[in-house]
């Protein structure tokens, strides 16, 4: 699918919205009604699926649950999203 540069900077960006995702979770977890953070934790969240999304569309799974085939287990087609991380 994409080179590898374009798919690593896809997945930096999956990390980078995953991270404040779980962030924002956690400060929620202790103050469930500031409508601040809650606003945020909407925002990083559509930030995160949207970055998924892109990363997908260019790179694969990222996900058992991004498997884009019904037809066809599409898991195994490329590289592991992990893989060539350092390479």
């Amino acid at each position: 699918m994409g080179s590898n540069v374009d798919c690593d900077m896809l997945l930096k960006h999956v990390y980078q919205a995953s991270f404040a995702l779980d962030d924002v979770v956690l400060y929620l977890d202790t103050h469930p009604c500031d409508k601040d953070a809650l606003n945020f934790y909407y925002y990083v969240s559509d930030l995160r699926r949207r970055a998924v999304e892109a990363y997908e569309e260019q790179c694969g799974p990222l996900m058992t649950d991004g498997v884009m085939d019904k037809n066809y287990w599409t898991w195994i087609n490329d590289p592991w999203p992990w893989e060539g991380v350092c390479g």
